[in-house]
């Protein structure tokens, strides 16, 4: 019923103005829209991110967004000159390496946004 659906990912922010700068000045979003009721609407490759007004805020304790791109070396290093600030793991069965971890068929790596949300950027290896 809803495969061919559009999606839209909601994420909550406290401080828009911060969201926004992080989303536009650091990953490189365009908005494409303001809604009446403060959402900022965002396309992204072919789906939509919405940032909406939350004042008392809420995060995600796991990833609410992973981007899907082709060199994961080269998009670590793009985000890190835009000022991302990468998450680092070293557990049993769960370690990055330059920011990154090879799981299974794709290897990804984590940063927060300014609300806290985990975001991940990953690439398809298999």
């Amino acid at each position: 019923m809803l495969a061919h659906a559009a999606v839209t990912t909601m994420l909550p922010v406290v401080d828009m103005a911060r969201a926004r700068a992080f989303y536009e000045h650091c990953l490189g979003l365009v908005p494409s829209g303001f809604r009446p009721d403060g959402k900022f609407i965002y396309q992204v490759g072919g789906s939509t991110l919405a940032l909406f007004p939350k004042p008392e805020g809420t995060k995600a304790e796991h990833t609410a967004i992973s981007f899907q791109v082709p060199d994961i070396g080269t998009s670590v290093a793009a985000l890190k000159q835009s000022g991302v600030v990468f998450e680092d793991y070293d557990l049993p069965g769960f370690k990055t390496v330059d920011h990154v971890c090879v799981l299974g068929a794709e290897k990804a790596a984590w940063f927060k946004d300014p609300e806290g949300n985990y975001l991940c950027i990953h690439q398809d290896i298999g």
